[in-house]
């Protein structure tokens, strides 16, 4: 034990001891218990590879891969095309209106993903709006939203606020000295851009590329409302799960088990490119804002304008349905408030349960995070160490492996009954929570502490201060930032949580966004409609609470 920790056995290894067991049990064990199903016959309960041969030996499965992919792929892509100079944009030049318009890109990027699907529906589905609208003009039916098409416009328009964040907080150490010496040499504009700017914010965006890839790679809800015939590898695992209950599960298990490797591989292949690419900038003079004049103003003027404006419209769009007479997938004429009415008669234990559930895993997490946070940093070692790993390894595991692993770990096996027996409790749905959402707040966690310089707390202890109480008065008021930030990254990812909640949620534990997506399969649009408002208002609410504890307007990731 004590070759394990560099320190004494006092209260900080203790504290590690019970981290560590608790990620056993609720991470180890799951993901553990998935891969021995993966290789494990399930008739003759001996090794067999014949599960993954399966996989890899039909078209129809490996098709799927692909797709996925591909999608990921080009989606990350295109938001890097868009996020990047929109990010330039709004640090190099002087744009009004960029306060609101910022705000307005965050809420596009904290939305529910399948709100957006179901949004462009209601716009440019078989029936929507614009599509009607465009065909009753020109006599033109115009390409309906379902596919490929309609996945990669939902993601594109979903994570490029996410490439724009990175983007903008990397623009904000690139000194101003170094735009000037350019502009001397005779290097502006678009070539300023191409060769002076995009290398210095570099790793920043491979690191904004790495997330929107893997909530491209990982989402659920965008490709089972709109892909139709295009299969993507989420709704492959959910889909294969469902018709495998209570007859293949070695099967599930091992395309679960493809999908962890797979994001694995993607994670590690971006760390060493990261590395490589990395180096540190401090702007002593931060860039400064350029009035705009001529066609370059009407340019950046309509770009901005015109990305951030079809970004937010699905949402406002859901808004302005939800106050429509609507029957089922009908909506008639005239307003009201009875898709509402019908939401909270009919639904309201969803809205409770979508602030009791994530509020409980807040709590969890914030404790969980501002500890491990602190072992990572101050008390290093082997044991702290390897509980930073697995503080991580969520963060690349998709969210339905995540829900099927929790589910046959907590179904079954060793902790199937007595005290862990929490599969159909809302316990599971905490837990869930807590691992994936955990890495969030972590991250700011340390970012912020690594930050402070470690005389501070020295000193209280010279003074006679404990160890914990240096830690809750001292340490913790001082690492409030990072907290906050990650906290609320944490919450508004939790309540539109659906990849997991789908998957181990029941009647008395859906929340609002299983609800909704429940009302759009149903064709209750209207409620839909309604539900998807409240969700997005808790969003902006959540988003407004984060700036002013923050006291400022900038959300880190």
């Amino acid at each position: 034990m004590k070759a394990l920790f560099k320190h004494k056995l006092d209260s900080w290894a203790l504290i590690t001891l019970v981290l560590l067991l608790l990620y056993l049990i609720f991470m180890v064990y799951p993901v553990g218990n998935l891969l021995i199903q993966s290789v494990i016959d399930k008739t003759t309960q001996a090794f067999s590879l014949n599960s993954f041969i399966k996989f890899f030996s039909k078209p129809y499965y490996l098709s799927t891969l692909f797709n996925s992919f591909k999608v990921s792929l080009i989606a990350t892509l295109l938001s890097l095309l868009v996020g990047t100079p929109l990010a330039y944009f709004f640090t190099a030049y002087q744009i009004k209106g960029a306060k609101v318009l910022r705000i307005l890109i965050i809420i596009a990027s904290m939305s529910a993903p399948f709100i957006g699907a179901y949004s462009w529906i209601l716009l440019l589905g078989r029936n929507g709006v614009l599509t009607q609208l465009i065909y009753s003009i020109s006599g033109i039916m115009p390409p309906d939203i379902y596919g490929f098409t309609g996945i990669l416009l939902v993601f594109t328009l979903q994570l490029f606020p996410l490439i724009f964040l990175y983007a903008s907080g990397a623009l904000k150490n690139v000194d101003h000295s170094l735009m000037e010496a350019s502009e001397n040499m005779g290097c502006t504009g678009i070539k300023r851009f191409v060769k002076i700017v995009l290398p210095l914010i570099t790793p920043s965006l491979l690191a904004g590329a790495l997330l929107v890839f893997m909530r491209a790679l990982a989402d659920f809800g965008t490709p089972m409302l709109i892909g139709e015939g295009y299969r993507t590898f989420p709704v492959l695992i959910f889909n294969e799960f469902l018709s495998e209950v209570g007859g293949d599960d070695s099967f599930a298990a091992a395309i679960a088990v493809i999908a962890i490797l797979i994001t694995t591989a993607v994670f590690l292949v971006q760390k060493i490119i990261a590395r490589k690419k990395s180096f540190t900038m401090n702007a002593l003079h931060p860039i400064t804002p350029k009035k705009l004049n001529g066609i370059k103003k009407i340019f950046v003027y309509l770009f901005s304008y015109g990305v951030v404006g079809l970004a937010i419209m699905p949402q406002c769009y859901v808004i302005y349905t939800s106050f429509i007479n609507t029957k089922g997938m009908v909506f008639q004429s005239g307003y009201s408030f009875d898709s509402y009415i019908s939401a909270f008669e009919t639904l309201g234990n969803s809205i409770q349960n979508t602030i009791l559930i994530p509020g409980i895993s807040l709590v969890i997490i914030i404790l969980m995070a501002v500890m491990i946070a602190y072992l990572s940093v101050r008390r290093r070692n082997a044991a702290t160490s390897f509980l930073d790993i697995l503080s991580m390894i969520p963060y690349i595991v998709p969210g339905t492996v995540a829900g099927i692993a929790l589910l046959s770990a907590f179904n079954s096996g060793i902790f199937g009954s007595g005290v862990l027996a929490i599969s159909a409790t809302m316990s599971i749905m905490v837990v869930a929570l807590v691992i994936r959402r955990l890495p969030y707040t972590i991250r700011s966690s340390v970012a912020i502490l690594s930050q402070i310089p470690i005389s501070i707390e020295e000193a209280a202890l010279s003074l006679g201060a404990s160890k914990m109480k240096t830690f809750f008065r001292i340490t913790i008021p001082m690492m409030a930032s990072g907290i906050i930030s990650g906290a609320i990254l944490s919450w508004v990812t939790m309540i539109s949580e659906l990849s997991t909640a789908i998957l181990l949620s029941t009647y008395k534990t859906q929340t609002l966004s299983v609800a909704t997506y429940t009302e759009v399969i149903r064709g209750n649009y209207g409620v839909a409609a309604a539900l998807s408002t409240i969700l997005t208002v808790l969003t902006v609410i959540s988003l407004l609470i984060f700036m002013k504890l923050s006291k400022g307007e900038d959300l880190s990731i």
